[in-house]
């Protein structure tokens, strides 16, 4: 039996949707009973548990083999270091009480580093914590996922543009489709390594102005490649409906970015091949 979380999401539904298809038994951890019903008729075992609930996360993980953990973005918190990393507590804490062998963490490119990261800092944090429980683990650092496209998708249906956040819009950055990143998580859980690892995951890489071009194909109509300076993108993302401190978080993010500071640092590298107009023809067919 292997534990999804995060399993209504893109990442977690895909691992879950692979063991499926692979033949595994699979648990699927959700907040919501009313979220479990369709994995009921897939054939996966249903437990409810929230994040910061951290025995009944313990008893969703009990008996597991495996467990897929990911750390959710609360956009309501109000402060979101303080929140997030009492969640990697929470989930690390469950991990150990519910005497899991084997972790597959998802993880961001960067995490290596404890500070000057903005959200990424936290994912620091779960590792370390994750480590100290002494369950296996494999931590997958995750470049961008493709479907990225979908928080920017009501500006370029509504105002016919694509924001890019500082001077990015021209350099090659390498940007995953979750679904091959959920197939890579399935295929860890079931081929544990001998010891823990960190596996940075590379995937075809695009500009923000190919997105951008990609993404008008696919709409059919034209897109203008909007740059936001630095002064500007907390006001954008709080304008746009963000929390101001969530806003905040993702300005260092992107500082990160900018400064060129999130490389791969794995001991190992797995290659992911879906390309972007693919994923870019899901997402707009899903969500028009």
């Amino acid at each position: 039996m292997y534990a999804i979380t995060g399993v209504t999401g893109h990442v977690g539904g895909a691992a879950a949707r692979e063991l499926l298809g692979m033949g595994e038994q699979v648990r699927a951890i959700v907040r919501d009973p009313a979220k479990g019903r369709d994995w009921a008729q897939a054939g996966a075992e249903v437990a409810v548990a929230d994040f910061g609930d951290r025995a009944a996360l313990a008893q969703a993980m009990r008996g597991c083999r495996g467990v897929f953990v990911m750390l959710p973005t609360d956009p309501a918190a109000a402060d979101p270091d303080a929140h997030h990393r009492r969640l990697a507590d929470s989930i690390a804490g469950a991990v150990e009480d519910g005497g899991v062998p084997y972790v597959v963490m998802l993880s961001s490119v960067g995490a290596e580093l404890a500070e000057g990261t903005g959200p990424i800092r936290w994912l620091h944090h779960m590792e370390n914590r994750l480590r100290e429980t002494g369950a296996l683990l494999t931590t997958l650092r995750s470049p961008h996922f493709q479907e990225k496209v979908e928080t920017v998708l009501g500006a370029a249906t509504g105002a016919g543009v694509y924001p890019v956040f500082g001077d990015s819009a021209d350099v090659p950055t390498p940007m995953v489709a979750t679904r091959d990143l959920g197939q890579v998580a399935a295929r860890a859980l079931t081929s544990p390594p001998a010891r823990g690892e960190t596996v940075d995951v590379d995937a075809p890489g695009y500009t923000e102005r190919q997105v951008a071009e990609e993404l008008a194909a696919v709409l059919g109509r034209e897109l203008q490649v909007l740059t936001i300076p630095r002064p500007g993108w907390v006001p954008a993302m709080v304008e746009a409906g963000l929390p101001s401190h969530l806003a905040e978080e993702l300005a260092g993010l992107y500082d990160a970015e900018q400064r060129g500071i999130l490389a791969p640092r794995g001991e190992r590298t797995v290659t992911c091949s879906t390309e972007l107009g693919e994923t870019l023809r899901h997402v707009v067919k899903t969500l028009a």
